[in-house]
Parts: C-alpha cells; structure tokens; sequence
C-alpha cells in the first residue's frame, strides 16, 4: 500500500492534485486542508495518502497530516461511509472540530456536513464516541491552510509537554489556555505555547 508520496507538485483543484514522484504522476483525491497548504504547482511536497483498491480501480486520497488519515480511517469503518464521503466531511471541519462533535454526540453540527444524514450522525456518534478520545479538543481552529498549520502545531505541543513529563489531560488543558487567551492564535509558534503552557503547569 502507498502510504506517502514526495515529489513535485504538478496540478491541483478545488479536489485533487497530482505529484510527479520518479517519472509518474500520481493522481490524489484530497481533503480542502490538504489542498489549502500546499504550495504552488513546481514546487516539492510531501502528501500523506490512502490507498484505496476496488475491483475497477486503485485510488489515492491525501490528507494534510497523520491525525487527518487517521480520522479518515475511523470515518470509513462506519456502515455507510464510503472514502469520497469521508473525505467531503472532513474537508467540511476540522479534526479537532469533528472529534469533539463525536464525543458530545452534537448530532444538529455534524447534520450540518455535506452528505450527513441524521441517520449517519448518530452512527458516527455511537461507533466512534470511544475511538476518538485522543484528538485533543481545542477551540475551533480557522479554515483552510491556517488550520492545518494550527491543528499539527497544537498536537505537537501537546506531544512535547507529555515528553517532559506532564499528565496529556493536563498539558491539553494547559495548551488550550494559552491559545484560548491569545490575541492572534495564528500567530503563536510552538516555542510560545511551550513556554506558556510551562508557566500555567508551575
């Protein structure tokens, strides 16, 4: 199974790019967070991908990080969630965003999503509640590249005060705080939240 692609960004749009990797384009369906962060065509980029084999065809689904596949591989294993579906609702919200409708079973926003039924809402709430724990519930990040950025930079910072020592629910509370009180969210760097978090964790 291909599990990533690095090479050189050849086409994108609003759905799809392709990446020129050894003599071959690879075609790849992706997420808008995907799409959002990459750079202009030319350029070198590294997409992390789904292979998914039919009996008609092998296609590629991109995602923007790890804890964007792995959702998508959550979505995917709920009755009536197919990968074009589960690449829509996620180009619709946000990991972090997602996973916190999940737990709090918030049927009326996950209705919201193009091609969420009522029906498949209280499916992803029952089947997944207990999978997705470990996404951290940040406050909603913005959209496009700026939450991609947003959503790797708060999960590295959570990563890094667990590697010091401290307790995940505590460092999640703690990096929430920092950017729940910051002016600009968008602005915060990881050395910034590291050293904040680190003063409320005192």
């Amino acid at each position: 199974m291909i599990a990533c692609i690095r090479g050189e960004l050849f086409f994108k749009s609003d759905d799809r790019l392709v990446v020129m990797a050894g003599g071959v384009g690879y075609e790849v369906f992706a997420t808008a967070g995907c799409l959002n962060a990459l750079p202009e065509t030319g350029h070198q980029v590294l997409v992390h991908v789904y292979t998914h084999v039919r009996e008609d065809a092998l296609l590629l689904y991109g995602f923007a990080d790890e804890a964007e596949k792995a959702i998508f591989h959550l979505l995917i294993s709920v009755s009536g969630i197919g990968p074009r579906l589960a690449l829509t609702i996620l180009s619709g919200i946000s990991t972090a965003e997602l996973a916190a409708a999940i737990r709090n079973e918030s049927i009326a926003r996950l209705v919201q999503l193009s091609g969420v039924g009522k029906k498949t809402a209280e499916r992803l709430c029952l089947e997944l509640k207990d999978k997705v724990q470990w996404v951290p519930d940040f406050p909603e990040p913005r959209r496009g590249a700026v939450a991609t950025r947003q959503d790797e930079l708060w999960l590295d910072t959570v990563s890094a005060l667990v590697n010091l020592g401290y307790p995940q629910n505590n460092a999640e509370d703690a990096v929430r705080m920092v950017v729940a009180d910051a002016d600009d969210p968008v602005a915060l760097t990881l050395e910034k939240i590291v050293r904040q978090a680190l003063r409320l964790l005192a």
